[in-house]
């Protein structure tokens, strides 16, 4: 019997005194981490919450197993938030849909929970119909034609089902309760509530696909009530994308309990206390950035030096050459070394110690300057 079969769904129970000390963690995690923000100037916050966006965005899908083109996204949150980042590139409507509806979700948290809005985000995440190859009920609840709404895994032929959902025909009654509850001001943690919010969506799985994005940005929202902030500077889903399996699978086991979801509570707690402490190591590398372009503002760098000590700040994948430069700046290797020998005449970039074959270079460490 899954919960939602239950006489009593959707009633759900939980020990107090087993997650007490875990919340009261979290809540004070909240507090340290927006206290550190709010000491923070605006380009800094600003700054930290484009990278936290940005990671929301991706990670949300990757869960999914849909993987987003990084480039794309930044560029669709920067014109959205109206930021100069530079180097923008064109993005996709695909891409466009998750960003409007994370931004839906927590730049209007408070603004209520209705079908048309979550039909709205629902739309966005599929704009042109279609899930892969196959053609499903956008903006609208899912519909019986297609029969029952299963969660499965293996081969064809020895499918393994994890989890049924709600026939279709109770969806209108099921979500109306939903809804109601989502919009009712509560003598209930805003945190809780989010944990809560998140496995009754996911359980009612109310569209042919999307659940499981549209339930983190549920989640989203209600953290963002939780702050009381439009900011967001940590990602709630890029935790659960490092913690993917054991996220699927305290969620199968909820949905095969009983109403009692303590041990859904304490996963969802725990899971967003290691988002916070992520997000103090995010908030560390913004100003690690911070201190970077403070010593680069007594130097002479163009622009295409502007670009590529962005990306290696931002974390650049494999080492840095002239060949690679020459591709990301697009100009010829002979430029390319130019630029690479300017930086490091200025004591910017270093040669890496055996470099083999190719000639490698490395920011200075500015710790070793002082």
């Amino acid at each position: 019997m899954y919960i939602h079969e239950q006489p009593q769904w959707p009633a759900f129970t939980w020990k107090t005194e087993v997650i007490a000390s875990l919340l009261a963690s979290v809540r004070h995690k909240q507090g340290k981490l927006t206290g550190r923000m709010i000491s923070l100037g605006f380009s800094l916050q600003e700054e930290a919450e484009f990278k936290t966006l940005t990671q929301d965005v991706l990670k949300t899908s990757e869960i999914e197993g849909e993987l987003l083109n990084p480039d794309q996204v930044r560029s669709s949150i920067a014109r959205k938030l109206g930021l100069d980042i530079g180097n923008s590139v064109p993005s996709d409507r695909h891409v466009d849909g998750v960003v409007d509806m994370l931004l839906d979700a927590t730049r209007h948290y408070e603004q209520p929970l209705t079908p048309d809005r979550l039909f709205g985000w629902h739309a966005a995440l599929f704009p042109t119909g279609r899930s892969g190859m196959y053609s499903i009920t956008v903006g609208n609840w899912r519909t019986s034609l297609t029969g029952p709404m299963q969660v499965v895994s293996g081969a064809m032929g020895r499918e393994v089902v994890h989890f049924e959902a709600p026939a279709a025909e109770k969806l209108p009654e099921q979500m109306q309760a939903f809804l109601t509850w989502f919009n009712q001001h509560l003598p209930l943690d805003p945190v809780l509530k989010a944990a809560i919010a998140h496995v009754w969506f996911v359980t009612i799985h109310p569209f042919d696909d999307g659940n499981g994005r549209i339930a983190r940005a549920l989640t989203d929202l209600l953290l963002a009530r939780s702050d009381e902030s439009t900011q967001r500077f940590y990602s709630m889903s890029s935790q659960i994308q490092k913690e993917r399996k054991a996220y699927y699978q305290t969620l199968e086991q909820t949905q095969k309990g009983t109403l009692d979801i303590t041990d859904w509570l304490k996963w969802f707690l725990s899971c967003l206390e290691r988002a916070l402490l992520t997000a103090e190591e995010t908030l560390n590398t913004v100003l690690a950035k911070a201190q970077y372009w403070t010593f680069f503002s007594g130097k002479s760098i163009n622009d295409r030096q502007k670009l590529m000590l962005n990306k290696l700040l931002d974390g650049f994948e494999g080492k840095l050459n002239t060949s690679k430069w020459a591709k990301l700046t697009k100009v010829s290797t002979d430029t390319a070394l130019r630029d690479i020998q300017n930086l490091e005449s200025q004591g910017i970039l270093i040669k890496e110690e055996g470099g083999g074959r190719s000639t490698h270079y490395q920011l200075i460490d500015l710790r070793e300057t002082r």
